[in-house]
C-alpha cells in the first residue's frame, strides 16, 4: 500500500488533530552516543534528528518549559533488562558506565534539567516520569528522540495513556531506516499524537515566551 493509499484508507477514521496543550514539557528520548559512534553496533545516521532536537531544546529553554532527557542504563549483571535484553542483546552497550551512554556534543543537560534513566522502551515504564509531569502541572509532552519505531513510539503511546497530549516532532526523531521511521510517524499521527514539523513546534514555543 502506498502512502497516498494509506492516507485515503485512514481518512475519516483516524487522524483527528488534538492541537498543542497549554502547559507543555519537552522530552528528549535516548539521544546518546551509541547512535552517533560509527564503531558502535547501534550506530544510525540520525545526526539531522539530533540537530533538530537541539534547536527545539534551545527554544524550550527560552520558553521556560520543563526539559527532560531519557537514557538507558543497565546494571552490570544486565538482569534488569529482562525480556527486552533477551530479545535485543546488543543493548548491553548501555551497561552502567559505558561511554556509549554518554550525551552527544551539544545535548548535555543543564543542572536544572531532569534525566530519567530507564530499562525498557517507554520513558514511563518503571520510572517517575508520569508523577513528575503531573506534579509540574504539565498537560502535553513534546516528543523528540531515537528511535522513532522503538522508544519514541512506546513513549508516545504511554504519553496518551497517561492523559497527556503527545506532540511528536518529526524532524527531531530518527531511526535506522527511513521505512519504519515514516511508517511509525504515520501511525502515531493517525492514532495517538499530533505529528508536527520542527518549524511548527518552534513557532508554538516562541508564542509561549513571557
Amino acid at each position: 500500500m502506498t502512502t497516498s493509499e494509506a492516507q485515503s484508507n485512514y481518512a475519516g477514521v483516524f487522524g483527528n488533530r488534538i492541537g498543542f496543550g497549554q502547559r507543555p514539557a519537552l522530552l528528549l528520548i535516548d539521544f546518546v552516543q551509541a547512535y552517533f559512534d560509527r564503531d558502535c553496533v547501534l550506530y544510525a545516521d540520525v545526526e539531522d534528528a539530533l540537530a533538530s532536537a537541539i534547536r527545539v531544546r534551545d527554544a524550550a529553554r527560552s520558553a521556560g518549559i520543563p526539559v527532560i532527557y531519557t537514557n538507558v542504563v543497565y546494571h552490570p549483571s544486565l538482569l534488569d533488562g529482562g525480556r527486552f535484553m533477551q530479545k535485543t542483546p546488543l543493548l548491553k552497550v548501555f551497561v552502567e558506565g559505558s561511554p556509549m551512554g554518554a550525551w552527544p556534543k551539544g545535548l548535555e543537560p543543564s543542572a536544572d534539567e531532569f534525566v530519567i534513566s530507564k530499562q525498557y522502551p517507554s520513558a514511563f515504564f518503571g520510572t517517575s516520569l508520569a508523577a513528575t509531569l503531573t506534579a509540574m502541572g504539565v498537560d502535553s509532552v513534546i516528543l523528540t528522540g531515537l528511535s522513532t519505531s522503538g522508544c519514541v513510539r512506546a513513549t508516545c503511546v504511554d504519553t496518551s495513556s497517561h492523559g497527556f497530549i503527545p506532540i511528536v516532532v518529526a524532524d527531531a526523531c530518527g531511526d535506522r531506516h527511513q521505512a519504519p521511521h515514516e511508517a511509525n510517524l504515520f501511525d502515531m499521527n493517525a492514532k495517538y499524537a499530533d505529528v508536527v514539523s520542527e518549524a511548527e513546534v518552534l513557532e508554538h514555543l516562541a508564542g509561549l515566551k513571557g
